[in-house]
């Protein structure tokens, strides 16, 4: 049962706070006040308890670390069931406005609406805001419970393309007019690919995009990243050696942007290549190792399948992860696994070039623990603690990295990982709250 200090609200127009003000965007850079209005979405099922512990700890974190000189003001907008419930329209215009207006925001889990309209809340949001980066750093804390024997040697951070490839919704159901009229015009004007087909007449139809602009600023901002914060490598992972003009384009962009735009601050193995071609493989290594002894950033690629593979078995060879969009759905989680699990994996949808930022938990709704207070809200904290560092709090963003190792250290967790970890203590959501802001 909802809280009863969860008011429904009266009008999806949100009324800022009046001692807050707005993140703005100047030459190409955020400009964060001290005491900046942050738009929320609490999100549906375990996302009101999340929500609850996370606000708590993040302004706990903020506090501790400037004294009371910063703080955040925030600005609640609705989006999923509570949106529809008060509203009926599960996405008003309203929140997208203030995401827009306001730049950086924050939401936790939303519910999928079932049958037509709206495929999902978060990619909506995503597209109407063209957050092409979806940010998803993956690293373990010591002590959660993990499948593989050295989970330490995942340090990755993963940027997945957020507008184009599948997701972009293009298709065709089987038995529809929509799906013959397809099928016709691709039989009349391309009979071979036509062809390819086996079963026509039963099949429903998806097409996937993948354009030079979406692939170049996708692959310049995780570039600018590993340059910026000192990594070591740039990963290109696709699946070209069978999709030649969609997943191979990427590859090919990727590497012709990288010696265009970095030209000495990288290593590509476009490079190496055009070595061992012109001087053999000897001089191709030796030419790579002194680019990377002095500095340089190496950019090189992994077909998806094997990276599939390699992360589990050479997990320390992956830094900074470039790829498509459904690529990238499926490694995000699959390393999410490696850690703990997406119920403490953080995300974040960005566009570098507008500012607007939205972070989120990574997981679902799973409404059968709703108002429980049972859940890992450990998602949309590291998610916050993305957000903070995005806007350049990085001391709070910091107190809250050195928290959750604490708190984990000292195996106070919630169920998910208590019935994994010897001798844990198992606390409530809330209390999991608690234990961070004592040890921050």
């Amino acid at each position: 049962m909802r809280a009863m200090t969860d008011p429904t609200p009266t009008s999806p127009v949100p009324v800022p706070p009046a001692d807050g003000r707005k993140i703005t965007l100047a030459a190409g850079r955020l400009v964060v006040p001290d005491n900046p209005i942050i738009p929320f979405i609490e999100g549906d099922g375990t996302g009101r308890d999340i929500w609850r512990a996370s606000r708590r700890v993040l302004e706990a974190a903020v506090l501790k670390a400037y004294g009371g000189r910063r703080r955040i003001h925030w600005l609640e907008v609705y989006a999923g069931e509570k949106a529809f419930n008060a509203f009926k329209n599960w996405l008003p215009d309203e929140t997208v406005a203030a995401c827009r207006e306001y730049l950086v925001s924050i939401k936790g889990p939303l519910t999928t609406p079932v049958g037509g309209g709206i495929r999902s809340l978060n990619v909506a949001l995503r597209q109407l805001l063209d957050l092409y980066v979806c940010l998803r750093p993956v690293r373990w804390f010591k002590g959660v419970p993990s499948p593989v024997k050295a989970p330490e040697k995942v340090d990755m951070v993963i940027f997945r393309e957020n507008t184009e490839d599948l997701y972009s919704g293009i298709e065709f159901e089987e038995g529809t007019e929509e799906n013959r009229k397809f099928l016709e015009i691709l039989k009349t004007t391309f009979p071979k690919h036509y062809a390819r087909i086996r079963f026509p007449h039963t099949s429903g139809i998806g097409l996937k995009n993948i354009s030079i602009e979406g692939t170049e600023r996708l692959f310049r901002a995780a570039v600018e990243y590993a340059l910026a914060l000192g990594r070591k490598s740039v990963t290109i992972v696709h699946k070209g050696n069978i999709l030649k003009y969609t997943e191979g384009s990427f590859r090919g962009w990727a590497y012709a942007l990288a010696e265009r735009e970095y030209g000495e601050r990288v290593y590509t193995w476009t490079q190496w290549e055009r070595t061992r071609a012109a001087a053999g493989e000897k001089t191709a290594n030796d030419e790579q190792a002194a680019a990377l002894a002095a500095g340089k950033l190496l950019i090189k690629d992994a077909i998806a399948d094997i990276t599939l593979q390699q992360v589990l078995t050479r997990a320390d060879e992956f830094d900074v992860v470039a790829t498509m969009n459904l690529n990238g759905d499926y490694l995000s989680d699959a390393l999410a696994a490696q850690v703990g699990g997406i119920g403490i994996a953080p995300g974040a949808n960005i566009n570098y070039l507008t500012g607007h930022a939205v972070f989120e938990a990574t997981h679902g709704t799973a409404p059968k623990y709703a108002d429980l207070d049972q859940v890992n809200p450990g998602s949309v904290i590291l998610s916050g603690e993305m957000m903070l560092r995005y806007m350049g709090w990085v001391e709070a963003a910091d107190a809250i990295i050195q928290a959750m190792d604490v708190t984990i250290g000292q195996k106070i967790v919630t169920y998910d990982f208590a019935r994994l970890m010897a001798g844990a203590t198992k606390v409530k959501c809330s209390e999991f709250g608690d234990a961070l802001i004592r040890n921050l």
